[in-house]
């Protein structure tokens, strides 16, 4: 029989953290996703399992509750004491429960909830709003930079497109008004929340508004100064290197990073074919015209 308890359902201990559950649930979300196990029977529901698991466990309110047993894993009230037979009272008499307080007082209980009533003696509809659902989406390091449109598999039979906004970052929740689970006795339905991930890139690195990359250059561009193509998130721009650049050099783009943010570029000088017999003659010949100590003032 499948796990109903949270915990086990996300494979934590009780008195995990909140940050220990969310990764837990980020695991099993990509490893169950119904996107990623097409035709895999099971997957959407162990999916599922694991999206209302998580719902609850994120919410410290809920989660409290659970713990202290006022609610079950599905969020649904637990019984709070024990009522005693219809025959200890008088014909037509209401159950009266053990701890004291009128059966007709469960009214206000369902109100807290969103229940409407129909009359304090009369049936009650629950109406509660419906559970959110929860998706992850990898999307790559420019994509997340400029912002776009990425259209999304919210199940096999429903898919919809999305912005993402220019400047998102792993850990932000893209949230679907409406697009979750459909709410009880006629509440509204619970959002899609999208917890986004940003792929990493080869060459560029954020730090906050900014991109840093390091560009190699040639011996030659380094010495004499060049104009060369630099690759942004926005595009391919020209930047000029000034003469007598040197590794660690460091220039600045502007207005080439994230939202207005600049592009640091760190320059690397790469010799190319370092045992070419011509270059070498050329070194010795330099070196002994200039001489010079560049680990100077480095203790040994």
């Amino acid at each position: 029989m499948a796990a109903t308890n949270p915990y086990e359902v996300l494979g934590v201990k009780p008195e995990a953290s909140a940050q220990e559950i969310r990764k837990a649930y980020r695991k099993l979300a990509k490893e169950f996703h119904p996107d990623l196990n097409p035709g895999k029977s099971g997957a959407e529901d162990r999916f599922k399992a694991i999206s209302a698991a998580y719902q609850l466990l994120s919410d410290p309110e809920k989660r409290a509750r659970y713990d202290r047993g006022e609610i079950d894993e599905t969020g649904a009230e637990r019984p709070r004491a024990h009522y005693r037979g219809f025959a200890e009272g008088a014909e037509g008499a209401k159950y009266h429960p053990e701890g004291g307080f009128d059966l007709g007082d469960l009214g206000d209980l369902f109100a807290a909830f969103g229940a409407r009533g129909q009359g304090r003696a009369g049936a009650r509809e629950f109406r509660a709003r419906g559970f959110d659902r929860h998706f992850s989406l990898t999307i790559g390091f420019v994509e997340a930079a400029n912002g776009g449109r990425r259209r999304v598999q919210l199940s096999p039979e429903e898919s919809l497109e999305v912005s993402i906004p220019a400047g998102i970052e792993t850990g932000q929740v893209l949230r679907l008004k409406g697009k979750g689970s459909p709410g009880f006795g006629g509440g509204e339905p619970g959002d899609a929340l999208i917890e986004v991930e940003v792929a990493p890139h080869p060459l560029f690195r954020r730090t906050g508004n900014d991109i840093q990359i390091e560009l190699p250059v040639s011996l030659s561009e380094a010495v004499l100064g060049a104009r060369i193509a630099v690759p942004t998130v926005k595009g391919t721009v020209m930047m000029a290197i000034p003469k007598g650049s040197d590794t660690g050099t460091r220039l600045r783009l502007r207005g080439q990073g994230v939202k207005g943010g600049d592009q640091y570029v760190t320059l690397k000088v790469v010799l190319g074919k370092s045992d070419d017999p011509d270059l070498a003659k050329f070194a010795e010949e330099w070196a002994a015209r200039h001489p010079f100590e560049p680990r100077r003032g480095i203790a040994s």
